[in-house]
């Protein structure tokens, strides 16, 4: 015969076993959408497969106006950004640190000039464009289902929305009968700065189809002329606030972060309000006359100008030439390794002679 006690314990069970089989059955019961197109929530990487991407390496400003916090280290590492930011170990990024400087020192006296570093970032930045175009080879069969090297904007707009969990099968039939479709609003938001973007990268003849090559612009603007004018108009109508097409420093400063309320969002402010203040003044002006036009703006943006390339080159060596001799020593790299790469290096001065 059960005891009391066993008994109770089985009854237990039971009551956890029928509230874990109500709570699966309330779970599955729910509606995942509304709308009857959503299929499931997008994978959020073939979603990023097709969507242009918010932050466009080697580039000095993201898309949203914001100036890239990592452009130094973007320049300075290429594609080995990556493993700085995997492997903290502070002694293998030192030996990977020195390895660079080597690379970048091509006559071997030991130090990096201004044209050393110059040919260094366009070399870098070439690295970023290469790996956007193989990237954009793989996004563009992504989007071209019947692979004849074309993309209408309707394909492609077919492919963004299963991207975001729509019934691709539905949604294609409902745009090839040209019947409405039943998109949230900021969905259809997206859609219309996407289909604006579409029609920039159209070369003429417009044909309102693009090819990879239209297809890369579209994605990366920074990798043409007409696209990169676009993604300036696009920058300074939002930040322009008197409609003269053009940016004082109270326009380019006035891009709101978040709201302060309290200390610590005020420091964050207030340094975000002192480093834009600092580029406006001393890059993107360049005649220093208070105001930044549309021309000014796009030549800061090309990341494969030279002279930028080059004035970059000299701020770098400035951050970290400490016997102010215009160069740059293995020893200071070393000592500023959180600027060129991110990662605080620690001891640098004890190994340096030891290991390179």
């Amino acid at each position: 015969m059960m005891s009391r006690q066993a008994f109770l314990c089985s009854l237990g069970s039971l009551y956890l076993s029928l509230l874990f089989i109500f709570l699966l059955m309330d779970v599955y019961a729910r509606p995942a959408n509304n709308s009857a197109l959503k299929e499931k929530p997008a994978d959020s990487k073939d979603e990023n497969e097709i969507l242009p991407p918010d932050h466009l390496n080697g580039v000095k400003m993201e898309m949203d106006g914001h100036l890239n916090k990592e452009f130094h280290q973007e320049v300075f590492l290429g594609k080995e950004m990556e493993e700085f930011e995997e492997d903290s170990e502070p002694r293998k990024n030192r030996k990977k640190l020195m390895v660079i400087f080597s690379k970048v020192d091509v006559n071997n006296d030991k130090k990096i000039g201004a044209k050393e570093m110059q040919r260094w970032i366009m070399e870098k930045t070439d690295e970023h464009f290469q790996e956007a175009v193989e990237e954009n080879k793989m996004h563009f069969r992504a989007v071209d289902p019947d692979g004849d090297g074309h993309v209408s904007w309707d394909e492609y707009k077919i492919k963004f929305l299963a991207s975001k969990g729509f019934n691709e099968k539905e949604i294609a039939e409902k745009i090839k009968k040209n019947e409405e479709l039943k998109i949230d609003e900021e969905t259809q938001e997206v859609l219309d700065n996407l289909k604006d973007r579409w029609y920039q990268a159209d070369n003429p003849p417009p044909d309102l189809l693009l090819n990879e090559e239209e297809f890369l612009s579209f994605l990366h603007p920074e990798h043409s002329r007409g696209m990169l004018k676009f993604m300036v108009k696009e920058i300074i109508r939002d930040l322009d606030q008197d409609g003269d097409k053009k940016l004082t420093l109270s326009e380019f400063i006035s891009l709101p972060v978040g709201t302060v309320e309290n200390q610590q969002a005020q420091d964050i402010d207030d340094d975000w309000v002192k480093d834009r203040k600092k580029e406006f003044e001393e890059v993107i002006d360049a005649n220093h006359d208070g105001i930044v036009t549309m021309e000014e703006l796009e030549e800061y943006m090309d990341p494969m100008n030279e002279y930028n390339a080059l004035n970059e080159a000299k701020q770098m060596i400035a951050v970290a030439d400490e016997n102010q001799n215009h160069h740059l020593e293995l020893e200071e790299i070393l000592k500023y390794s959180e600027y060129f790469t991110g990662s605080k290096l620690m001891d640098y001065a004890r190994n340096v002679h030891e290991e390179f």
